[in-house]
């Protein structure tokens, strides 16, 4: 008998912690496995952060807390947004979740009908196609290239917008190739939604702290779309938060709402102790945490280098994130020890078998012809793995 939904059958698992667990996995039989796979920091939440939480223990943060959010949290982020982005919010148009993802999931379930269509530059994150689906709408996807750093133009948005588009979903900066779109880039795009004043636009802004071309430009910031723009944040990258689950939403208000009354009868209010810590980092700001940006950056470089002198291998140098997106497919076809690697997903096989190094398939995030390095780890190990990518790859023939 089978028991199992056609909805949960028709899911993907999401490639980034399917790869992460075979290195868990590999890594538990005793191979030296270097994971360059999940989207996380290596850094430790700072110490005023924690400090936060354990005053919030004390002070009894321990019960049920409303859908959106504390009082505490709203503010916080009506502020940081007033301060660091000159957007203006009411608390009520804010909503914590359990993380960002969480936050782009109750999006979905919110606006789109069945059959509506979202648009979606390629490559998008992993799960922003998964969660389309699942919502019943159709997505419409815009394919780039390293070459255009995988950034959309304005001429592409116009071919396939139109007066029944529902949504357009990016990320900026980009998971998983850390571009990162300037003031004229997104200008480009914004006279494009002039035109089309049915979409809403979801701007996933979590890399925004971690911009090596200066100031994250948010699209909220455009006086004529902003009030159909909903930004999606939170403090997993920006502060090394990532286990403490907050993410949150600014929306025009009757998004707000809706989204508010879906997570009510899913998972009601996030952690009430997490949303307290969130609220330290929040007032901290990213002066507090440059430390880890100039980090990232020293490391992009390093892996840019080292990662240019394979041949064969495409890499250009992302303006912002923590990975890298190379274009492998000049390997397509090419074997060695009687493997054969045809796709993104092979060259991925091939690597963790071959190099003992763990990486995304391109195909994940809709660019089939990458993959997805993630380089928030030690200088020793980002030297190793190339060493070892560089000697696996050249072994192809």
């Amino acid at each position: 008998m089978n028991f199992i939904s056609d909805r949960a059958n028709n899911l993907e698992e999401s490639a980034t912690l399917k790869m992460a667990a075979l290195a868990r996995e590999l890594k538990a039989q005793g191979k030296d496995i270097i994971g360059l796979t999940l989207g996380e920091p290596d850094f430790n939440t700072p110490d005023f952060v924690k400090a936060a939480a354990k005053k919030a223990i004390d002070d009894n943060y321990s019960h049920y807390t409303p859908v959106p959010g504390l009082d505490e949290i709203r503010e916080a982020i009506v502020a940081k947004f007033k301060k660091e982005n000159g957007l203006e919010f009411n608390k009520n148009q804010i909503v914590v979740s359990t993380g960002a993802k969480h936050s782009i999931m109750n999006l979905m379930l919110s606006l789109v009908n069945p059959g509506d269509e979202v648009i979606l530059p390629a490559p998008y994150w992993v799960s922003y196609i998964e969660m389309v689906k699942f919502a019943q709408g159709k997505p419409v996807v815009i394919n780039t290239s390293i070459e255009t750093e995988f950034k959309i133009t304005k001429e592409q948005l116009e071919d396939v917008i139109t007066k029944d588009t529902k949504a357009f979903l990016f990320s900026n900066p980009c998971n998983p190739s850390g571009a990162a779109y300037s003031k004229d880039e997104l200008q480009g795009l914004v006279s494009v939604f002039e035109k089309y004043p049915n979409t809403v636009i979801i701007s996933d802004e979590i890399y925004e702290y971690i911009n090596f071309s200066g100031k994250n430009i948010s699209l909220a910031s455009f006086e004529s779309i902003k009030d159909r723009v909903v930004t999606v944040n939170g403090v997993s990258k920006g502060f090394a938060m990532t286990g403490w689950r907050i993410g949150y939403i600014a929306a025009p208000q009757e998004v707000a709402k809706a989204c508010g009354k879906i997570q009510g009868q899913f998972t009601s209010g996030a952690n009430a102790v997490a949303q307290m810590a969130a609220v330290a980092a929040l007032e901290a700001g990213s002066e507090k945490v440059q430390y880890m940006k100039d980090e990232f950056l020293k490391r992009r470089d390093l892996m840019v280098s080292l990662l240019k002198t394979i041949n064969g291998l495409k890499v250009n140098i992302p303006q912002g994130a923590f990975y890298l997106f190379p274009d492998v497919s000049n390997f397509y076809g090419k074997s060695f020890n009687g493997k054969t690697v045809s796709n993104s997903e092979d060259m991925c096989s091939y690597l963790i078998e071959e190099a003992l190094v763990a990486t995304t398939p391109g195909s994940a995030f809709g660019s089939p012809n990458c993959i997805r390095l993630s380089y928030a780890t030690s200088d020793e190990l980002l030297k190793k793995a190339a060493d070892r990518m560089k000697k696996a790859l050249g072994n192809l023939s």
